[in-house]
């Protein structure tokens, strides 16, 4: 691996294009009809969604002394954080390496390495903890070879959440009321950050948090996923499961279908994430009665080519509209069964809290 420099030209006039993403009115049937959701598009926005945690996180880590002019960043990504992190960098002068794994999609790997990040590639799941700790071991081997650099730790960092806070204050100038915000879990900074400020201001507002099957954050068991952006092989300590009314599950046939429909039907669409969320979030405007219901995509359809939106793909995973479910089913408790497609849950418990 070549080390970054530690000289890393900073570049300011990069921060006033964070945000102010604009929000959409989704009526797309997502499968069948619903009386519409707003989506907040931050794909739209530079950097992504994850800019705006990156930009927080790093500014924190100034704030404190935990991070010095021109030190080199270091981070595990999934994709959508490392190119927040690259804008971040570039904005506020500091090298950054990425820590991805080998299911990394080449596209995204070439355009973190464009946006000048350095990319460290793990070959193989750890046996405990899937990619993300097979991840997280190689930034620390990382780390020892890089002294003075920072480690942000999205997932328990709380600058993370305080990241979306003037997302929650645009939602609120953009919209006259809500009463269901729909939120993919994956770090749980969005979903933290937003629902307190909209709280505060809806104070009746219910949370539904959206997760992956396969995933661990709400109690499942871990297992090997397809979806890449919501979902976790570990607990991350940024989850608020207290802010949460019910979570829903979903799977990766039911996010293609959900993606290629707001595709055909709007021209807005994304990734897993995005399917995932739409899903629910058209479910909680058909069944809300008169609910005012709203979700945020977080990231376009582009990183995505040659798996949501590429048939061959999609028939070699089983992922034909026919194998979407429709509708959820719903189990009691988290651990009462373990989901397989489509489930929703209205007992939310702290994974962790629980077996204690």
């Amino acid at each position: 691996m070549t080390l970054p420099a530690l000289a890393h030209p900073t570049n300011p006039d990069l921060l006033p294009l964070l945000g102010r993403t604009p929000i959409a009115r989704i009526r797309t049937p997502l499968p069948q009809p619903q009386p519409g959701f707003w989506a907040k598009l931050e794909c739209l926005g530079a950097g992504g969604m994850k800019a705006r945690s990156a930009v927080a996180m790093l500014r924190g880590a100034h704030a404190r002394g935990e991070l010095l002019p021109g030190a080199t960043v270091v981070e595990s990504t999934s994709g959508t954080l490392g190119v927040g992190l690259a804008f971040a960098g570039q904005a506020l002068g500091h090298p950054v390496v990425l820590i991805g794994d080998a299911e990394l999609e080449p596209p995204m790997q070439q355009l973190l390495r464009s946006y000048g990040a350095k990319l460290e590639i793990v070959d193989r799941p750890a046996e405990h903890g899937g990619w993300q700790a097979a991840r997280l071991t190689r930034l620390h081997e990382v780390l020892a070879r890089l002294p003075g650099a920072y480690w942000p730790d999205q997932y328990n960092n709380p600058d993370n959440a305080a990241g979306y806070h003037a997302m929650a204050l645009e939602i609120i100038g953009e919209i006259d009321h809500l009463d269901t915000l729909v939120c993919s879990v994956g770090t749980g900074g969005h979903s933290a950050g937003l629902v307190e400020p909209l709280r505060r201001h809806w104070p009746a507002l219910r949370v539904i948090g959206v997760d992956s099957i396969g995933s661990a954050i709400f109690g499942q068991p871990a297992r090997k996923r397809l979806m890449r952006g919501l979902g976790s092989s570990i607990h991350p300590r940024n989850v608020a499961y207290q802010a949460f009314d019910e979570v829903h599950w979903i799977g990766p046939a039911e996010a293609v279908d959900a993606c290629r429909r707001l595709a055909r039907g709007c021209f807005v669409s994304g990734g897993w994430s995005t399917g995932a969320v739409a899903l629910v979030a058209a479910w909680a405007a058909r069944n809300g009665n008169g609910a005012t219901v709203a979700t945020v995509f977080p990231d376009g359809p582009h990183r995505y080519l040659g798996t949501i939106y590429d048939d061959t793909y999609c028939q070699a995973h089983n992922l034909s509209p026919e194998h979407a479910a429709s509708h959820p089913v719903e189990i009691p408790f988290p651990a009462a069964a373990e989901v397989t497609g489509w489930a929703r849950c209205r007992t939310v418990v702290d994974p962790l809290e629980a077996r204690q």
